[in-house]
């Protein structure tokens, strides 16, 4: 390996020697202990063996010095090289920091000085002569501090002395520095590996200057975007400065204040109050005070020169002022105007109100025979739902109870039709109540967050039996989404699409789907009917109006009426896609809610008491035809039956004594006595909670949730067979 550092090569020289030095004294003494020794024991043949491979090992060890000093005179050869290569790049060095044209300076770990270049010495002159020595940084700063050879230091020698120290300690980057000659220095200072500080300085002083020059143009063009901003004002605008004197103004300041255009002849403040009180006739000089802070100020309907002014001063931070001149004339001769106007008006206002008095009183007597005629309309139609459904009810019971009798097949299909007529008659009058109801506003929805799977079940088991009779494929979905509806009024919706579609489908499938839409969730019913035509789409949804194939099949034409009011009444959209040939598929657009973690069905019917097979029935209502056709229809299931029209008749008081299975009560009895009432106090009579039920004629929410609270099962008039002899059955009373 090449030794290149001098030192090393000369100690390897010296031990080399050294060493040859030895092994020529060790030569020497073997050949003359060779020529001087006798044979001993006359072995004179055995010497000469000797000396021969004595001979051999000088030749071997005067090889190898040989070797050595080979190797020496070649890292003599690789040193002198060496020395060559680094003195050649010192100089090369030395050129190309002295080629730089920003000053260079390099300090090593004890922060003396290790070389500079002609740009350093042109920068600091101060350290031509001393660069030589390796002076201390702290030694250079101090003489710039001294001599002032800054700005900083001519102000604040010891200050600017001890942030260039400090700076220097942190060489963390660039900083600028203002020469005494006017020149501007960027220093840049960065730490080396060994410790030491490299600097480099670079003359600003045409960049600074350039900046200052744009400064200068932007100082300029602000100026004149001001003086342009203020022209383009309608109001006079005079600015002073902190000594009160002029600085800009606008031509509007001209004109209000009649001065010469080629500009103002007020240079002060003390001119501009002068001037417009003794040439304008300024009346409010308190308008035009000088202030120290404070904000602004504004003085209304000052005149000058016939004229009304509003003046506004505005104290700026710097100390001077900003007065603004605004004529308000015009506004305050409209504003008179307007009073006379309104005062006209006022006039005309009391006599016109002296008519609308008489006009509103003859209104309010009008609104409120409005709200009676309403009140009877609601009141007459929960009548006639009652006294229509009554009389309903009991042939419903007399055609249920005769369907159980063993009849010829004449009279069975007289009663068949009787039944279909009944049937027609009952969703005829449903349907025309609840748009009764609906119109006169006296169904309210309740809103709750629902379970969408359960009202589709519900949907699944009512009428999968319908579809299967029509020999239609019947599809509903199982979903986990929730919507926010009302529980009953969306299952009336959904109840009519459904029943339509069974009902116009002759042959194909009625399918529910269930499509998320971003925050909805879309319901839809799809048929394979005969679909509807354009002309048709909007009529179909009118009262009684049935269009096409569909009018020779049995229905009233009013489902769909009553879908477009409940949906409005929701805010739920509904939409239809048809085609004539193609079916139809009704939709309605429900909001979307977070699933609910437990939340009992709607609409599920309240769990009753469970009360032993068969049994004796008590039955109160105040109808005479209907506890007949009730007796008779429990009769034929092969109950027995005990009828009463009051809790307290003796026949209930009887049957109570021998222990009813169940109690049939209507809501509406006698002496305004309801259902509820009547339960109670039959239960207390027995003395233990007899099973019961309610049948009324009553739709509305509120008696519904009553009976719900008290866990008492309820049936609307007319009754269906099969949803009581079900219900019977639940209870185990069949």
């Amino acid at each position: 390996m090449a030794l290149t550092d001098p030192e090393a090569r000369d100690t390897e020289t010296a031990r080399l020697r050294a060493r040859i030095a030895q092994l020529e004294k060790i030569n020497a003494a073997l050949m003359d202990r060779v020529e001087r020794s006798t044979d001993m024991q006359g072995g004179a043949f055995s010497m000469f063996e000797t000396a021969i491979s004595l001979d051999a090992m000088v030749r071997d060890r005067t090889g190898a010095l040989e070797v050595a000093l080979e190797r020496l005179n070649t890292v003599n050869a690789q040193l002198a090289a060496a020395h060559g290569d680094a003195t050649a790049a010192r100089v090369m060095l030395r050129d190309a920091i002295e080629s730089l044209s920003d000053g260079f300076a390099l300090f090593d770990a004890e922060d003396r000085m290790v070389l500079c270049n002609r740009a350093y010495l042109k920068i600091f002159p101060n350290f031509e002569g001393v660069q030589g020595d390796a002076p201390e940084f702290a030694e250079l700063a101090s003489r710039l501090a001294q001599t002032g050879a800054t700005m900083g230091s001519r102000m604040a020698p010891e200050r600017w002395l001890k942030d260039r120290m400090a700076q220097h300690q942190r060489a963390q980057g660039a900083h600028v520095q203002a020469l005494a000659d006017g020149r501007w220095i960027q220093i840049n200072e960065l730490r080396t590996t060994e410790g030491g500080t490299v600097g480099i300085y670079t003359d600003i002083t045409t960049v600074k200057a350039e900046d200052a020059r744009q400064r200068a143009r932007e100082l300029a063009e602000r100026n004149l975007a001001l003086q342009a901003t203020l022209d383009t004002l309608s109001e006079g605008v005079c600015l002073f400065d902190a000594q009160r004197q002029l600085q800009a103004w606008n031509e509007g300041m001209l004109t209000v204040l009649a001065l010469a255009e080629d500009g103002p002849a007020i240079d002060t403040h003390e001119a501009l109050s002068g001037w417009c009180t003794g040439e304008c006739g300024l009346d409010r000089v308190e308008a035009l005070d000088w202030r120290e802070g404070g904000g602004a100020r504004v003085v209304a309907n000052c005149t000058m020169r016939g004229r009304y002014f509003t003046v506004r001063s505005v104290s700026l931070k710097n100390g001077g002022m900003v007065f603004t001149f605004d004529d308000v004339t015009d506004h305050i001769q409209f504003e008179r105007s307007l009073t006379e106007t309104a005062e006209t008006l006022e006039r005309r206002v009391t006599e016109r109100t002296a008519e609308l008095v008489e006009v509103n009183r003859q209104l309010v007597e009008a609104k409120n025979e409005a709200e009676t005629a309403n009140r009877s309309k609601t009141s007459f139609i929960a009548a006639a739902s009652h006294d229509l459904l009554q009389p309903l009810n009991a042939a419903r019971l007399f055609v249920s109870a005769m369907d159980g009798q063993a009849m010829a097949e004449r009279p069975r299909s007289l009663v068949h039709q009787a039944s279909t007529a009944l049937d027609s008659v009952e969703d005829l009058l449903e349907a025309l109540f609840e748009i009764s109801r609906l119109d006169a506003g006296a169904i309210q929805p309740e809103f709750a967050d629902l379970s969408l799977g359960a009202i589709l079940s519900a949907l699944r088991v009512e009428f999968a039996p319908l579809a299967s009779a029509g020999g239609l494929a019947f599809t509903v979905p199982h979903t986990a989404l929730w919507v926010r509806s009302d529980a009953r009024l969306l299952r009336r919706v959904l109840q009519n699409f459904v029943s339509n579609a069974i009902r116009y489908t002759e042959q194909g499938s009625v399918t529910v789907e269930v499509v998320e839409q971003g925050a909805d969730v879309v319901v839809t019913v799809r048929d394979t009917g005969p679909g509807i035509a354009d002309v048709d789409r909007d009529e179909i949804f009118e009262e009684f109006r049935r269009v096409g194939k569909t009018q020779k099949i049995p229905g009233k034409g009013l489902g769909l009426a009553i879908v477009r009011r409940v949906t409005t009444m929701l805010g739920h959209g509904i939409e239809l896609d048809t085609a004539p040939g193609a079916g139809a598929a009704f939709s309605i657009r429900l909001p979307r809610v977070d699933p609910v973690a437990s939340l009992d069905e709607p609409g599920a019917m309240p769990a009753a008491p469970r009360a032993g097979a068969g049994g004796l029935v008590l039955v109160i209502d105040n109808d005479p035809g209907i506890l007949a056709g009730m007796e008779a229809l429990l009769e034929n299931w092969g109950l027995d039956v005990v009828t009463a029209n009051d809790p307290s008749d003796a026949a209930a008081l009887a049957a109570l004594e021998q222990g009813p299975a169940m109690l049939i009560v209507d809501y509406h009895l006698d002496d305004r006595l309801t259902g509820d009432r009547a339960v109670a106090m039959l239960r207390e009579k027995a003395r233990r909670a007899v099973p019961a039920m309610v049948i009324t004629a009553d739709r509305g929410p509120e008696t519904k949730a009553q009976l719900a609270e008290l866990a008492l099962p309820l049936l609307n008039k007319p009754v269906k067979p099969a949803q009581l002899r079900a219900l019977l059955r639940q209870m185990d009373v069949l």
